[in-house]
């Protein structure tokens, strides 16, 4: 085994240059905390962007991991296995859905989706009927597809051509999508509950009630991508059931594992029976080590007092980001859901997210950006009472030393 010594200039000498890293490289997690190389300690907003929601480390992830490494890593999908057809009966219990397909990560999981709707549409109204609406500013992925789909035109350039039958509204405009929509040609709308990567910005309740009727009387499924939004993120299991709206496909990823590489896209029989056998697949989706862990996660985050937690520590959050804000003019809003907040920086400081983050680096706070205009947070659904003070200590005085 290679146990040279690492550095970050050895990412560029042998990664692919498609991320750009700090200068960090964290070698330690134990709850909300971790240590680098040198030993340097930061209090985790992070959480890895919405994946780990049970902090790091967290000794019954361990134990499922342990306990099943112990039995089975891994079949074909020629077979089943115990752990993928106890978690699929878990999530069907607690959501609307009564099938699910397993993949490995949030793309992947909507690629699923995304192809299923199409299939859908094929089979019960004819070829013409194929065409995706989707929002600008949304994020579904990085596959061709998936990018396609999204309403990020830079994530598409240089990639194209690309799949065509996908058209773009605007998000929370719901004339915009009555424009688009068609009875003949739409299969599916594809919308994020609170867009994650386009600024932690939060649907309209009455917008998704509308896509919801506009798709019943189109003929359309609606597919709700809750990569970011589920698993606990905002305080319910699945953010769906917050709105009291309810699909006909969600996607979940980054939570699901707490970690660990796993995805679900849920949908109703009727649907899934689109995709027969051959129809679409996975190598590793259904993974038996990534289901026991995931198990474990929706076990542990569905319990009440965990759902209720999170709002408590969102409220607690929320507040002390914007007390910063309005002491030192930089937040002119704190937006979002549960543990998944943007912090909106003002005119003043537009374009300058990146530099709150690298600050925060520096007084051992780590959060993450949301475009160049938005602080995100998005911790541990677990994250104790005094990490979040701390954390908010160690950001004002970052916040202190930038702005003077």
């Amino acid at each position: 085994m290679n146990k040279e010594p690492v550095s970050r200039e050895l990412f560029d000498e042998v990664m692919v240059p498609n991320y750009a890293p700090g200068s960090i490289i964290p070698v330690r997690g134990e709850g909300s905390r971790i240590w680098d190389q040198e030993g340097r300690e930061f209090v985790d907003l992070q959480g890895g962007i919405a994946v780990t929601c049970l902090g790091h480390s967290h000794p019954g992830l361990i134990g499922a991991l342990q306990e099943q490494a112990e039995k089975i890593w891994h079949l074909s999908n020629v077979m089943t296995n115990e752990p993928a057809l106890r978690l699929a009966k878990t999530l069907c219990d607690l959501t609307f859905a009564e099938r699910v397909f397993f993949a490995n990560s949030g793309g992947e999981a909507n690629e699923a989706a995304f192809k299923l709707a199409r299939r859908y549409g094929w089979e019960h109204f004819g070829p013409e009927k194929n065409e995706i609406i989707s929002f600008t500013n949304s994020f579904h992925g990085r596959t061709l597809f998936t990018v396609s789909v999204g309403g990020q035109p830079k994530y598409l350039e240089g990639f194209e051509p690309a799949p065509g039958g996908i058209h773009h509204a605007e998000y929370n405009n719901l004339d915009s999508v009555k424009a688009l929509i068609s009875k003949e040609k739409t299969c599916a709308v594809v919308v994020e509950p609170i867009q994650g990567e386009g600024g932690v910005m939060p649907a309209d309740p009455e917008f998704l009630k509308g896509l919801r009727k506009l798709c019943d009387e189109n003929d359309a499924l609606l597919v709700f991508d809750e990569v970011q939004t589920g698993v606990g993120r905002t305080g319910h299991l699945y953010a769906y059931e917050m709105y009291d709206v309810v699909p006909d496909i969600l996607s979940s990823a980054k939570g699901l594992g707490g970690g660990f590489p796993v995805a679900a896209m849920l949908t109703t029989a009727k649907i899934a029976a689109s995709l027969g056998v051959g129809t679409h697949g996975s190598t590793y989706g259904g993974n038996a080590l990534a289901c026991a862990v995931a198990q474990k996660v929706v076990d542990t985050i569905s319990q009440p007092e965990i759902l209720k937690g999170v709002k408590a520590r969102s409220d607690k959050l929320r507040k002390g980001m914007m007390d910063i804000g309005e002491r030192y003019g930089i937040f002119s809003e704190v937006r979002g859901a549960g543990l998944l907040l943007g912090c909106v920086l003002t005119e003043k400081w537009q374009g300058k997210a990146k530099d709150f983050l690298n600050a925060g680096l520096d007084e051992g706070v780590m959060v993450l950006v949301a475009g160049g205009n938005v602080v995100r947070l998005a911790p541990s659904l677990i994250i104790p009472d005094q990490d979040i003070e701390e954390a908010l200590e160690r950001f004002e005085r970052a916040v202190e030393k930038l702005t003077a």
